[in-house]
């Protein structure tokens, strides 16, 4: 080879080098958020966020909490800035001084009550001098003191009431059902619909059927990433909403990833399908859902709120409402 060829061979490639690095040097290594998660079939679309991303330049870094309310210690110490949760843990996070806002929902419903085999129990008045298991500060704890509350019945964690609410991990309701060491649960998904499928009890109702309806899980951001980070802020949304769009409009994508990825297995694919029916993916919410929750929580004593927070003042949906019309959803 010359010494001309070599000299020109090395010349595109400087002339080649400055571009492309002037190109990294535009777009920036990606900004990291950190997001609090929970591992449930409702909650995959904020997992797949971390494989997703990448696209609008940011590094999602998910953390599993065992409940939403474990959460809040993490946002507080500043190890996260955006988290999934139920909306009541928001609620009780906000009302306890937790800087955070609400800024969508992601998936609505995501529970039922299921009688145990066996257990000869029909409806709600059947709870009368029974065991029923549900996890602490979660919706389905809300969805079950306000059924309760409808049908009549008194209940404590004690002895002397009408219902004996028994308070356990989510992992551990349907052992605890197939055991029969409890005779109902008000469970989630895709628990709840494990627990049917596999024989171990019969679905007594969605306890949709109050005023509170459908629970709708909610997106929290923090005060300081929405005040003080803006355009990550408005980066994260969109891509939340357009991976909820496609978990919504291509469900086998969903599927896949949830079965396989989040539980490695350890659900079917029917279970997927069977949770997923009861806790659509969704991106809307409401300050009036909010507020009525807190109402709620109020009334039954859920999160033991001293101050409970005005909805108002803290649901922020500005950035979805951007997002949305951005990518041209509803």
């Amino acid at each position: 080879m010359s010494h001309k060829i070599v000299f020109t061979t090395l010349l595109a490639s400087l002339s080649l080098a400055p571009l492309s690095f002037a190109n990294a040097q535009a777009k920036g290594a990606p900004d990291v958020v950190r997001v609090g998660n929970l591992k449930f079939a409702h909650y995959g679309a904020i997992s797949y966020m971390s494989e997703y991303c990448g696209k609008y330049n940011l590094k999602v870094q998910e953390r599993v909490f065992a409940k939403g309310i474990d959460i809040m210690p993490a946002i507080i110490a500043g190890e996260i800035d955006v988290a999934a949760s139920a909306a009541d843990a928001a609620i009780a996070g906000r009302a306890s001084k937790v800087p955070i806002y609400a800024i969508a929902g992601f998936a609505e419903g995501g529970a039922r009550i299921v009688a145990g085999k066996d257990s000869k129990i029909t409806s709600v008045k059947d709870f009368k001098g029974k065991k029923v298991g549900v996890a602490r500060g979660g919706a389905q704890e809300l969805l079950l003191l306000a059924e309760l509350a409808k049908n009549n019945l008194t209940w404590s964690d004690k002895p002397g009431k009408d219902v004996t609410i028994v308070y356990m991990a989510f992992a551990d309701l349907n052992q605890a059902l197939a055991a029969k060491q409890i005779d109902a649960m008000a469970q989630s998904e895709p628990q709840s619909s494990q627990a049917i499928n596999k024989g171990w009890g019969t679905e007594l109702l969605k306890p949709y059927d109050t005023e509170m309806g459908k629970p709708i899980r909610t997106l929290v951001m923090t005060e300081k990433m929405y005040n003080e980070k803006k355009p990550v802020a408005e980066r994260f949304v969109k891509c939340f909403v357009e991976v909820t769009q496609l978990f919504m409009d291509k469900p086998e994508i969903a599927e896949k990833f949830v079965v396989e990825k989040m539980f490695k297995g350890q659900i079917t694919n029917q279970d997927f399908k069977d949770a997923i029916g009861n806790s659509p993916y969704v991106y809307h919410l409401t300050a009036e859902h909010i507020q009525i929750t807190t109402d709620f929580m109020q009334k039954f004593g859920v999160g033991r709120m001293q101050n409970p927070p005005k909805a108002t003042d803290w649901v922020k949906l500005d950035l979805l409402e951007d997002a949305k019309k951005s990518l041209g959803v509803k």
